[in-house]
């Protein structure tokens, strides 16, 4: 790609990424694989119209907010697009939080519809009440008990089970005629401070990133089949393993079901799989279950053939584990690094050009700087903080004037995250800002460390944060998940300690080493260092 894609003033995304796939023949082509079947872009496009007719004569009406809490199926899908092709837009959180953050998101949403799980709802139908802007509720099947046909007291709404309303709704509702610059989708940042803040997305902007890296950097195509370790809820995926196939006539593999090395395994395997979308942890994993396979059957090695490239993000993939998995699967890792604010990746590696412990150049269509703390641009090899554009950035975080600001300034995006670029224009991850360490005047990368542990026979998992000592100094101390075949003990940790000193200065080895069952994580998969420090 040699010029930035450039979309039409009249422009609604769900036309790009489903109905253009109809006008191109493609119709009874396979688009969603999930738990019940197969289903075409014919029937996809056709069950997305009956959702948005059912929004539409409810009274949902264009720019309004619908939340979706559904599981990856073909009617998360079907709620995606029909929300879009109704003009209004799309929210969409975990199906699996604790009742009690609905509340929140009911309240920040203010959403006029909402898409949920009949089992969910049985637990936070109370929770709609006080919030008058909700006006319905459709489900994905009749709920048990007294749930059927509730209202929403002073929301003045009423529960509609999926099955009878828009299963048999009337298609052919077509797609509203939308600008490219309506809001179409929040994305919710991870929230590792205070609650989820939404990014707000409009219309052009998943298109954009579509073109530029799907297309332009993974060479995406009508035959790829794509698998996603993260759920739709999720930007990642909802890129990688809905948008991107769907946008060049491929398929998508969708599964209910939390992620496990075994079940991907299965799948890639079941669906011939070409490009798997996943993160530096569930790679672990996948390549342990590798492992264990071959060594009972060498031929069970074989069940990740059809791979193509192996997509990740999300966190520091380590360049052991790189390798390691390239010399199981024979598969690339094309690590890389997005956000809710520029919707997906902006800067990776890419096929047949993979550094190990870079994460590659920037997208074509996006620029990229590394700020000092003086506001200049650094040289080469020095630690800056990195800034983003391209035409994907959301316009503002909701309800967030000042974070806006400080984040989204111009055209730019402020990443929070510090990296280094060599000569060759490639970028290396050094942390986030505040994760950090200054020991003894010196700063230290906790992923440095990290990834020198990882090379320890006996580590799984590791995550180094800041502590104080008793001289209220600053240390470095490890959090360590084992192997099954590791057993803690003072001198493991003693090891770990001298493990480390032997790879790098002295002064950047773990001063105390506590070993844990797991590491706490966010719904998205990453770990949440705040937890850990707050135990420190």
């Amino acid at each position: 790609m040699t010029t930035p894609p450039v979309f039409p003033e009249r422009f609604n995304m769900a036309r790009y990424f489903l109905d253009d796939r109809l006008a191109e023949g493609r119709g009874e082509r396979v688009a969603v694989i999930d738990d019940s079947g197969a289903y075409t872009y014919r029937e996809v496009a056709a069950r997305a119209e009956q959702v948005a007719r059912v929004l539409w004569e409810r009274g949902v009406r264009p720019e309004d907010r619908v939340l979706i809490a559904l599981h990856d199926s073909v009617e998360f899908a079907a709620a995606f697009f029909g929300i879009l092709k109704a003009g209004a837009v799309v929210t969409m959180v975990n199906p699996d939080l604790p009742e009690t953050d609905y509340d929140y998101y009911f309240g920040y949403t203010r959403a006029r519809a909402c898409l949920v799980e009949a089992g969910l709802w049985a637990r936070i139908r109370e929770l709609v009440a006080p919030h008058r802007g909700i006006c319905h509720t459709v489900l994905t099947a009749r709920p048990t008990g007294d749930a059927a046909g509730a209202t929403t007291g002073d929301g003045g709404g009423e529960t509609l089970p999926w099955t009878e309303t828009v299963d048999r709704a009337r298609p052919g509702f077509g797609t509203y005629d939308t600008s490219k610059d309506d809001p179409s989708v929040w994305l919710f940042t991870s929230g590792s401070t205070g609650k989820p803040k939404a990014a707000v997305h409009l219309h052009h902007d998943f298109p954009y990133n579509t073109e530029c890296y799907a297309k332009g950097v993974l060479g995406m195509g009508p035959t790829d089949v794509t698998l996603a370790v993260s759920k739709l809820f999720f930007g990642y995926a909802t890129g990688s393993n809905l948008m991107f196939p769907l946008a060049v006539g491929g398929t998508a593999v969708l599964f209910r079901d939390k992620a496990t090395p075994e079940r991907l395994c299965e799948l890639v395997r079941r669906h011939r799989v070409t490009v798997l979308a996943s993160v530096p942890t569930m790679i672990n994993k996948m390549a342990n279950e590798l492992t264990r396979l071959g060594a009972a059957d060498p031929a069970r090695r074989q069940d990740l053939a059809t791979l193509r490239a192996c997509i990740s993000a999300g966190e520091a993939l380590p360049e052991e584990l790189y390798r390691r998995w390239k010399e199981l699967t024979g598969v690339e890792i094309l690590d890389g690094i997005g956000s809710a604010e520029l919707f997906h990746i902006y800067i990776t590696n890419r096929p047949g050009d993979v550094v190990p412990g870079s994460l590659g150049r920037v997208v074509p269509g996006y620029e990229a700087r590394l700020i000092g703390p003086d506001g200049g641009d650094v040289p080469d090899g020095e630690i800056g903080t990195l800034w983003v554009r391209g035409d994907s950035a959301a316009i503002c975080y909701w309800q967030a004037h000042e974070k806006s600001k400080e984040v989204l300034r111009g055209d730019w995006v402020v990443s929070g995250d510090l990296f280094r670029r060599d000569a060759e224009g490639r970028f290396y991850y050094v942390g986030r800002a505040d994760d950090l360490l200054k020991v003894g005047g010196i700063f230290v990368s906790p992923l440095e460390v990290e990834q020198v542990l990882l090379t320890h026979a006996a580590v799984l998992e590791v995550a180094v944060v800041g502590y104080e000592d008793e001289d209220r100094l600053v240390k470095a101390m490890a959090y360590v998940v084992l192997r099954s075949e590791a057993a803690a003990s003072e001198a493991l940790a003693e090891e770990l300690v001298q493990h480390t000193r032997a790879r790098l200065a002295h002064y950047k080895a773990p001063r105390r080493v506590e070993f844990v069952p797991a590491l706490p994580r966010s719904d998205r998969g990453k770990v949440l260092r705040r937890v850990l420090r707050g135990n420190t």
